[in-house]
Formats: C-alpha cells, structure tokens, sequence
C-alpha cells in the first residue's frame, strides 16, 4: 500500500518549506475599463473622428473597433494603445484580428486580451527556466499560472530578472512570493 511518504515520483517537486513564486499572466479589468472608455471619450472629442461613426465596445476580454476607414481604425488602434499604455495594461496581452468589411462602407477589428499561461507558454517557461536559470530551480505548470521553487532567495529573484528580459510574448507578473 502506498502511503503519502512512501509514494515518490521524480517530476513533481514537495514545494513545502521552499521558497517559490507563481509566474501569471493577467490584466487588470478595471483598468482596461477605465482605458477603453478614456479612449471613446477622446475619438468623442476629436475633429479628426467627427462623422466616421467610430467606436470601441468592450465585452469582457474583447474589444471591437468600428469606424469609417482602414485610415481612421489605425488612428483608432492607436488611441486605444496610449490610453492602455497610461493605464498600465500591457500592450503584449492584445491580440488584434484581422480587418474586415462591416455594414456599409465602414470597416471592423475584432481585439483579444488575453489571459492566463497556455500550456504552450507555460512549457517555453519551463524549457527557459531549465536552460538558463540557476541550478537548483524547478518549475511546476498549474493551470494557468507555473509555480517557480529553489532554495535560495537570490536565485529566484536571478529567475524573475530571467523571466522579465526573455520575449515571452505575453505581459507576466509575479505573484505569491513565499520565503
């Protein structure tokens, strides 16, 4: 009979008593709000806007560009990029769609943020960490979030500093730093 002690298995790391963090990706909602409705505001105000029927809907994690021109959704794109940029909301979570055709002459783009580590990510992270951290750091993919364990402080501060200058494609935060 196998008993919690007995049962070993070289993968999964005890993480008990060591110190770890948790490497996320997630943005915050009510500053991309509080972005996307500045941004309206502005294309509201704006001479450059007046008559092109432009707008940004949010629902949830989806934005929705509308406007009058593939000209005027640059114009758009980018009026919504400063204010998430004032706002903190990491450009690298969006994932713009393609341009299309909408009712009558005016055109659409469809723009994803996107949340939380896929499992494909989570293995890069994994995979880099393994490559080129500190010995003696492991890593454990859960859900969507990887939890990064050692036994010193410095190494995985050494990790986080790895983490943050690597292209991962994705906005990451660190979260749950447990000494």
């Amino acid at each position: 009979m196998l008993t919690a002690r007995s049962w070993h298995c070289p993968d999964v790391a005890i993480v008990s008593g060591m110190p770890s963090f948790d490497v996320v990706s997630e943005v915050d909602r009510q500053e991309l709000k509080n972005a996307v409705d500045q941004a309206q505001r502005e294309i509201g105000q704006r001479y450059d806007f007046k008559n092109t029927d432009s707008s940004i809907e949010q629902n949830e994690l989806v934005l929705t560009l509308k406007t009058s021109s593939e000209d005027r959704l640059r114009a758009l794109r980018t009026v919504l990029e400063e204010r998430l940029v004032k706002r903190g909301v990491s450009l690298r979570g969006l994932d713009w769609g393609k341009v299309e055709p909408a009712t009558g002459e005016s055109v659409r783009q469809i723009v994803t943020v996107k949340v939380g580590i896929t499992s494909e990510k989570a293995r890069e992270i994994n995979k880099l960490v393994k490559e080129k951290g500190p010995k003696g750091i492991s890593t454990q993919t859960q859900g969507e979030s990887v939890r990064v364990s050692g036994k010193k402080r410095d190494d995985l501060q050494a990790t986080i500093t790895l983490l943050k200058a690597a292209s991962l494609g994705i906005p990451v935060q660190f979260v749950n730093f447990r000494d």
